[in-house]
């Protein structure tokens, strides 16, 4: 485990200012607001949090029923962001999502009239079921945050993010998302069953539907974006860089892997524990932050080899990087 010494948590650690203490409580009250509609799915909402504060987007992948898209609209209503959902269909076009050109007899013109994609926070719903030619049309919204239609470039509002839901691959009518759209995503999480005190306090109580209705922002748009750079801002010492990339080099050279990481990936990883260790409190990424969001991070992009007679390794991927590789 990596040794910090109290000098350099000394130096790294400064006084927040008003302004950051303001947008720390606001995020504060953000996860405990989510909790209480989302019951007993705390980890969940705040790895969803940690993703959207590294300025990543989010893939949320169960079965139907879970409150995937619960969470979703309640995240985006409670950081203040414009909203839009898409629910994704086979028959979805990617003019569907980005807009299409009308023409306009008055002035004999072609006037753009843009799509849903034209927002601060996308909820595309069940976005394996649409085809992968409707699912590239967020490739470049989701990378480099604009869109291109009719030979032109137009930029997306920030911040700019996509909470994307799919249902398991094995059910009736979905397309398996293709390497290049599953790398866009920085993290990818499940809610799972909930508990059975959290289903009985659901059963009891009100409709979830309707206390959505009612969420009001918790926090603004600037609030959000200084947290996002404050994020950028935790330190990283070289020591916690050569455990990323020990993790990144060993998923290349090893044997149980059909792909290794890609510098991408390690990005990621580094910026989604930076935003976990911020959430933490603390100016400084230990370890244990990498380890926290390494299976949100690189379970989706990481695919175990098969063995003898096609049964594929039972261990996860993720746990069996973070078991193979040692803390410096």
């Amino acid at each position: 485990m990596l040794t910090e010494n109290k000098n350099l948590l000394q130096t790294v650690a400064q006084s927040l200012t008003a302004g950051e203490r303001d947008a720390r409580a606001a995020i504060r009250e953000v996860i405990a607001r989510a909790g209480e509609i989302i019951l007993g799915k705390d980890a969940q909402i705040r790895m969803a949090i940690a993703c959207i504060l590294a300025r990543g987007h989010l893939l949320i992948e169960d079965v139907p029923g879970v409150g995937k898209t619960t969470l979703s609209h309640v995240i985006a209503s409670l950081l203040g962001l414009k909203y839009q959902r898409i629910q994704f269909t086979s028959d979805l076009l990617p003019a569907d999502i980005v807009g299409v050109s009308i023409f306009d007899r008055e002035s004999s013109t072609f006037q753009f009239h843009p799509g849903p994609i034209f927002s601060q926070v996308i909820l595309a719903d069940e976005i394996n079921r649409a085809s992968p030619k409707a699912q590239s049309a967020l490739l470049e919204a989701m990378e480099e945050h604009q869109v291109t239609a009719d030979g032109n470039t137009m930029s997306l509002p920030e911040p700019f993010f996509v909470i994307a839901t799919q249902n398991p691959s094995h059910q009736i009518g979905t397309f398996p998302l293709p390497e290049s759209q599953l790398d866009r995503f920085l993290m990818r999480i499940s809610l799972g069953y909930p508990d059975q005190s959290a289903e009985r306090a659901l059963l009891k109580g009100e409709d979830r539907r309707e206390m959505v209705a009612r969420v009001q922002p918790a926090m603004s748009v600037a609030q959000l974006v200084a947290l996002q750079k404050e994020a950028t801002e935790i330190h990283v010492s070289d020591a916690l860089i050569d455990y990323v990339q020990a993790l990144v080099l060993h998923t290349r050279d090893s044997s149980h892997f059909e792909m290794g990481l890609s510098p991408r990936a390690g990005l990621a990883l580094l910026r989604a524990a930076q935003a976990w260790a911020m959430l933490a409190g603390r100016k400084l990424v230990l370890p244990e932050d990498v380890q926290a969001v390494a299976p949100a991070v690189v379970g989706h992009r990481l695919r175990a080899i098969s063995h003898k007679g096609g049964a594929a390794k039972s261990i996860d991927p993720a746990q069996d990087l973070l078991q193979s590789v040692p803390i410096p």
